[in-house]
Protein backbone atom coordinates (compact mmCIF):
# COMPACT_ATOMS: atom_id res chain seq x y z
CA UNK A 1 0.00 0.00 0.00
CA UNK A 2 1.02 3.30 -0.83
CA UNK A 3 2.23 5.26 2.15
CA UNK A 4 1.00 8.48 0.21
CA UNK A 5 -2.62 7.80 0.85
CA UNK A 6 -2.00 7.86 4.58
CA UNK A 7 -1.79 11.63 6.42
CA UNK A 8 1.02 11.34 8.47
CA UNK A 9 -0.24 11.57 12.33
CA UNK A 10 -0.04 14.81 13.98
CA UNK A 11 2.96 15.97 16.03
CA UNK A 12 2.89 16.82 19.36
CA UNK A 13 3.73 20.61 18.42
CA UNK A 14 0.26 20.37 15.93
CA UNK A 15 -1.55 18.58 18.79
CA UNK A 16 -1.17 21.63 21.46
CA UNK A 17 -1.86 24.67 18.48
CA UNK A 18 -4.80 22.81 18.03
CA UNK A 19 -6.33 22.42 22.03
CA UNK A 20 -4.98 25.99 22.09
CA UNK A 21 -7.43 26.90 19.57
CA UNK A 22 -10.47 24.80 20.73
CA UNK A 23 -9.52 26.70 23.80
CA UNK A 24 -9.42 29.87 22.87
CA UNK A 25 -12.73 29.49 20.35
CA UNK A 26 -14.64 27.89 24.06
CA UNK A 27 -13.76 31.26 25.97
CA UNK A 28 -15.33 33.35 22.93
CA UNK A 29 -18.41 31.81 22.83
CA UNK A 30 -18.99 31.96 26.39
CA UNK A 31 -17.90 35.87 26.04
CA UNK A 32 -20.77 35.75 23.05
CA UNK A 33 -23.05 34.38 25.27
CA UNK A 34 -22.29 36.28 28.03
CA UNK A 35 -22.53 39.38 25.64
CA UNK A 36 -25.71 38.45 24.55
CA UNK A 37 -27.49 37.68 27.67
CA UNK A 38 -26.81 40.80 28.96
CA UNK A 39 -28.37 42.82 25.61
CA UNK A 40 -31.07 40.82 26.71
CA UNK A 41 -31.61 42.01 30.24
CA UNK A 42 -31.12 45.83 29.36
CA UNK A 43 -34.24 47.51 28.54
CA UNK A 44 -34.82 49.73 25.56
CA UNK A 45 -34.13 53.33 26.24
CA UNK A 46 -36.45 56.04 24.83
CA UNK A 47 -36.14 59.71 24.93
CA UNK A 48 -39.06 62.73 23.91
CA UNK A 49 -37.36 66.26 21.97
CA UNK A 50 -39.93 69.25 22.19
CA UNK A 51 -39.37 72.08 20.10
CA UNK A 52 -41.39 74.27 22.68
CA UNK A 53 -41.45 77.11 19.85
CA UNK A 54 -43.87 74.57 17.82
CA UNK A 55 -45.82 73.68 20.66
CA UNK A 56 -46.81 77.24 21.96
CA UNK A 57 -47.38 78.23 18.45
CA UNK A 58 -49.68 75.08 17.47
CA UNK A 59 -51.42 74.23 20.65
CA UNK A 60 -52.02 78.65 21.32
CA UNK A 61 -53.83 78.66 17.83
CA UNK A 62 -55.85 75.18 18.28
CA UNK A 63 -56.95 76.40 21.49
CA UNK A 64 -56.53 79.90 21.97
CA UNK A 65 -56.82 81.34 18.78
CA UNK A 66 -53.49 82.98 18.84
CA UNK A 67 -49.63 81.97 18.64
CA UNK A 68 -48.67 84.85 20.10
CA UNK A 69 -47.14 83.66 24.14
CA UNK A 70 -48.35 87.10 25.27
CA UNK A 71 -52.06 86.04 25.12
CA UNK A 72 -52.22 82.77 26.62
CA UNK A 73 -50.48 80.65 29.72
CA UNK A 74 -48.99 77.06 28.36
CA UNK A 75 -48.51 74.47 31.40
CA UNK A 76 -45.57 73.58 30.63
CA UNK A 77 -45.39 71.21 33.14
CA UNK A 78 -48.45 69.39 32.46
CA UNK A 79 -48.00 68.90 28.88
CA UNK A 80 -44.62 67.34 29.85
CA UNK A 81 -46.19 64.79 31.97
CA UNK A 82 -48.40 63.82 29.46
CA UNK A 83 -46.40 63.49 26.74
CA UNK A 84 -44.54 60.92 29.12
CA UNK A 85 -47.58 59.27 29.85
CA UNK A 86 -48.21 58.84 26.03
CA UNK A 87 -44.43 57.63 25.78
CA UNK A 88 -45.01 55.15 28.45
CA UNK A 89 -47.64 53.65 26.31
CA UNK A 90 -46.31 53.35 23.46
CA UNK A 91 -42.80 52.42 24.66
CA UNK A 92 -44.25 49.81 27.31
CA UNK A 93 -40.85 47.48 27.45
CA UNK A 94 -38.52 51.28 27.63
CA UNK A 95 -37.41 53.33 30.12
CA UNK A 96 -37.28 57.23 29.51
CA UNK A 97 -33.81 58.78 29.18
CA UNK A 98 -35.61 62.13 29.89
CA UNK A 99 -37.37 64.62 27.89
CA UNK A 100 -35.36 67.68 26.25
CA UNK A 101 -37.06 70.86 25.88
CA UNK A 102 -35.86 73.32 23.46
CA UNK A 103 -37.12 77.12 23.38
CA UNK A 104 -35.13 80.57 22.75
CA UNK A 105 -34.17 82.64 24.75
CA UNK A 106 -31.95 86.42 24.45
CA UNK A 107 -28.43 85.70 25.19
CA UNK A 108 -29.00 82.09 26.06
CA UNK A 109 -30.49 83.03 29.51
CA UNK A 110 -33.45 81.49 31.54
CA UNK A 111 -36.86 83.15 31.78
CA UNK A 112 -38.33 82.47 34.95
CA UNK A 113 -41.08 80.31 33.22
CA UNK A 114 -37.87 78.41 31.20
CA UNK A 115 -36.19 78.32 34.79
CA UNK A 116 -38.89 76.04 36.29
CA UNK A 117 -39.37 73.63 33.56
CA UNK A 118 -35.09 73.33 34.07
CA UNK A 119 -36.04 72.31 37.40
CA UNK A 120 -38.74 69.60 36.85
CA UNK A 121 -37.25 66.04 37.04
CA UNK A 122 -36.12 64.19 33.93
CA UNK A 123 -36.11 67.58 32.04
CA UNK A 124 -33.14 69.05 30.27
CA UNK A 125 -33.88 72.73 28.72
CA UNK A 126 -31.82 73.60 25.48
CA UNK A 127 -31.58 77.22 24.67
CA UNK A 128 -31.30 78.68 21.30
CA UNK A 129 -31.32 82.72 20.55
CA UNK A 130 -33.91 84.76 20.01
CA UNK A 131 -33.57 87.34 16.66
CA UNK A 132 -35.38 90.91 16.92
CA UNK A 133 -38.68 89.53 15.48
CA UNK A 134 -38.88 86.92 18.49
CA UNK A 135 -37.96 83.76 16.21
CA UNK A 136 -36.18 81.01 17.45
CA UNK A 137 -32.18 80.20 16.06
CA UNK A 138 -30.06 77.65 16.58
CA UNK A 139 -33.24 75.42 18.49
CA UNK A 140 -32.88 72.68 14.65
CA UNK A 141 -28.96 72.42 15.67
CA UNK A 142 -29.17 71.84 19.10
CA UNK A 143 -31.88 69.26 18.53
CA UNK A 144 -29.73 67.07 15.70
CA UNK A 145 -26.32 67.52 17.93
CA UNK A 146 -28.80 65.28 20.57
CA UNK A 147 -30.49 63.06 19.03
CA UNK A 148 -27.33 61.97 17.13
CA UNK A 149 -25.34 61.93 19.99
CA UNK A 150 -27.75 59.68 21.47
CA UNK A 151 -27.97 57.78 18.31
CA UNK A 152 -24.34 57.26 18.15
CA UNK A 153 -24.15 56.15 21.73
CA UNK A 154 -26.58 53.87 22.01
CA UNK A 155 -28.10 55.59 24.85
CA UNK A 156 -31.55 54.94 23.25
CA UNK A 157 -33.60 52.98 20.81
CA UNK A 158 -36.87 55.09 20.25
CA UNK A 159 -36.84 59.45 19.82
CA UNK A 160 -40.49 61.38 20.50
CA UNK A 161 -39.97 64.18 18.16
CA UNK A 162 -42.55 66.96 18.80
CA UNK A 163 -41.76 69.74 16.15
CA UNK A 164 -42.69 70.25 12.59
CA UNK A 165 -39.80 72.10 10.85
CA UNK A 166 -38.46 70.81 7.39
CA UNK A 167 -34.94 71.39 8.75
CA UNK A 168 -35.34 68.72 11.45
CA UNK A 169 -34.96 66.15 8.27
CA UNK A 170 -31.45 65.76 8.65
CA UNK A 171 -31.59 65.38 12.66
CA UNK A 172 -33.94 62.17 11.80
CA UNK A 173 -31.91 60.94 9.34
CA UNK A 174 -29.14 61.56 11.38
CA UNK A 175 -30.41 59.44 14.28
CA UNK A 176 -31.77 56.62 12.28
CA UNK A 177 -28.20 56.41 10.62
CA UNK A 178 -27.25 55.06 14.13
CA UNK A 179 -30.14 52.77 14.40
CA UNK A 180 -32.58 54.99 16.41
CA UNK A 181 -36.49 55.13 15.17
CA UNK A 182 -37.56 58.31 15.13
CA UNK A 183 -41.18 58.95 16.04
CA UNK A 184 -42.80 62.53 15.06
CA UNK A 185 -45.17 63.74 17.42
CA UNK A 186 -47.57 66.95 16.56
CA UNK A 187 -49.95 69.01 17.20
CA UNK A 188 -53.54 68.97 15.30
CA UNK A 189 -53.21 71.76 12.43
CA UNK A 190 -55.50 74.80 13.67
CA UNK A 191 -55.47 76.48 10.24
CA UNK A 192 -53.81 74.41 7.23
CA UNK A 193 -50.22 71.81 7.89
CA UNK A 194 -47.84 73.06 10.73
CA UNK A 195 -45.25 69.90 9.98
CA UNK A 196 -42.95 69.83 6.93
CA UNK A 197 -44.21 67.34 4.32
CA UNK A 198 -40.34 66.09 4.18
CA UNK A 199 -40.27 65.44 7.79
CA UNK A 200 -43.33 63.48 7.82
CA UNK A 201 -42.02 60.61 5.11
CA UNK A 202 -38.59 60.43 6.77
CA UNK A 203 -40.13 59.82 9.89
CA UNK A 204 -40.72 55.96 11.63
CA UNK A 205 -44.37 56.57 12.99
CA UNK A 206 -46.41 59.68 13.74
CA UNK A 207 -48.87 60.84 16.12
CA UNK A 208 -51.51 63.78 16.27
CA UNK A 209 -52.78 65.44 19.33
CA UNK A 210 -56.27 66.65 19.15
CA UNK A 211 -57.77 69.60 20.59
CA UNK A 212 -59.09 67.51 23.39
CA UNK A 213 -55.50 66.67 24.60
CA UNK A 214 -54.67 69.96 24.18
CA UNK A 215 -57.02 71.82 26.14
CA UNK A 216 -56.25 71.07 29.34
CA UNK A 217 -52.90 72.90 29.44
CA UNK A 218 -53.66 75.87 27.37
CA UNK A 219 -55.38 78.73 28.89
CA UNK A 220 -56.45 82.57 27.40
CA UNK A 221 -54.99 85.20 29.04
CA UNK A 222 -58.02 87.74 30.26
CA UNK A 223 -58.20 91.30 28.14
CA UNK A 224 -56.85 94.10 30.02
CA UNK A 225 -59.26 96.60 31.55
CA UNK A 226 -57.83 99.69 32.28
CA UNK A 227 -59.61 101.97 34.86
CA UNK A 228 -58.96 105.54 33.37
CA UNK A 229 -61.03 104.76 29.62
CA UNK A 230 -63.54 107.16 30.44
CA UNK A 231 -61.12 110.21 30.91
CA UNK A 232 -59.25 112.01 28.18
CA UNK A 233 -56.33 110.43 26.55
CA UNK A 234 -52.70 111.42 27.89
CA UNK A 235 -51.04 113.75 25.69
CA UNK A 236 -48.73 113.53 23.08
CA UNK A 237 -45.84 115.05 25.36
CA UNK A 238 -47.00 112.30 28.03
CA UNK A 239 -46.91 109.41 25.96
CA UNK A 240 -43.57 110.45 24.06
CA UNK A 241 -41.93 110.91 27.90
CA UNK A 242 -42.79 107.04 28.62
CA UNK A 243 -41.84 106.13 25.25
CA UNK A 244 -38.18 107.36 26.09
CA UNK A 245 -38.70 106.02 29.78
CA UNK A 246 -39.15 102.30 28.09
CA UNK A 247 -36.12 102.99 25.68
CA UNK A 248 -34.08 103.32 28.36
CA UNK A 249 -34.98 100.23 30.27
CA UNK A 250 -35.29 98.28 26.85
CA UNK A 251 -31.36 99.80 26.29
CA UNK A 252 -30.28 98.81 29.48
CA UNK A 253 -31.62 94.97 29.04
CA UNK A 254 -30.15 94.34 25.88
CA UNK A 255 -27.47 96.07 25.75
CA UNK A 256 -25.62 98.26 22.92
CA UNK A 257 -24.76 95.52 20.63
CA UNK A 258 -28.90 95.06 19.94
CA UNK A 259 -29.55 98.67 19.60
CA UNK A 260 -26.73 98.64 16.97
CA UNK A 261 -28.78 96.32 15.26
CA UNK A 262 -32.14 97.87 15.72
CA UNK A 263 -30.57 101.49 14.38
CA UNK A 264 -30.64 100.80 10.74
CA UNK A 265 -34.59 100.05 10.61
CA UNK A 266 -35.26 104.27 11.95
CA UNK A 267 -37.90 104.96 12.44
CA UNK A 268 -39.76 101.83 11.55
CA UNK A 269 -39.70 98.93 14.62
CA UNK A 270 -39.30 95.21 14.12
CA UNK A 271 -43.12 94.12 14.96
CA UNK A 272 -42.35 91.92 17.82
CA UNK A 273 -40.05 95.27 19.62
CA UNK A 274 -43.32 97.74 18.60
CA UNK A 275 -45.58 95.46 20.19
CA UNK A 276 -43.72 94.59 23.41
CA UNK A 277 -43.27 98.68 23.37
CA UNK A 278 -47.40 99.23 23.09
CA UNK A 279 -48.19 96.61 25.83
CA UNK A 280 -45.56 98.19 28.51
CA UNK A 281 -46.80 101.85 27.46
CA UNK A 282 -50.37 100.81 28.10
CA UNK A 283 -49.64 98.83 31.52
CA UNK A 284 -47.64 102.46 32.58
CA UNK A 285 -50.61 104.95 31.56
CA UNK A 286 -53.29 102.62 32.35
CA UNK A 287 -54.49 103.19 29.50
CA UNK A 288 -55.13 101.69 26.27
CA UNK A 289 -53.57 103.23 23.19
CA UNK A 290 -55.50 101.17 20.38
CA UNK A 291 -57.36 103.18 17.92
CA UNK A 292 -55.44 106.56 19.09
CA UNK A 293 -52.49 106.53 16.05
CA UNK A 294 -51.25 109.46 16.69
CA UNK A 295 -50.69 108.73 20.28
CA UNK A 296 -48.81 105.31 19.17
CA UNK A 297 -46.41 107.45 17.10
CA UNK A 298 -45.95 109.86 19.46
CA UNK A 299 -44.54 106.55 22.02
CA UNK A 300 -42.55 105.08 19.27
CA UNK A 301 -40.92 108.91 18.45
CA UNK A 302 -39.87 109.08 22.26
CA UNK A 303 -38.67 105.45 22.16
CA UNK A 304 -36.38 106.54 19.26
CA UNK A 305 -35.42 109.86 20.28
CA UNK A 306 -33.67 108.02 23.60
CA UNK A 307 -32.52 105.38 21.25
CA UNK A 308 -31.21 107.83 18.88
CA UNK A 309 -29.75 110.08 22.18
CA UNK A 310 -27.42 106.91 23.68
CA UNK A 311 -25.96 106.11 20.34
Amino acid sequence: MNDATHPAPPTDDTRRALDALETRLERTNELLRRMLAEVAKTPSTHAIFVDAGYVHASAGLLVAGTEDRRNFDLDAEGLIDAFIDTARTIFADSRLLRVYWYDGARRRIHTPEQQSIAELPDVKVRLGNLNANNQQKGVDSLIRTDLESLARHRAISDAALVGGDEDLVSAVEAAQGYGARVHLWGIEAADGPNQAEALLWEVDSQRTFDLDFCRPYVTRRPVTMYENEAEPPPSREEVRFVGAQIAATWLGERGRDRLAELLPGDPYLPAAVDQDLLVEAESRLNRSLRGHGGLRRALRDGFWQHLRAQY
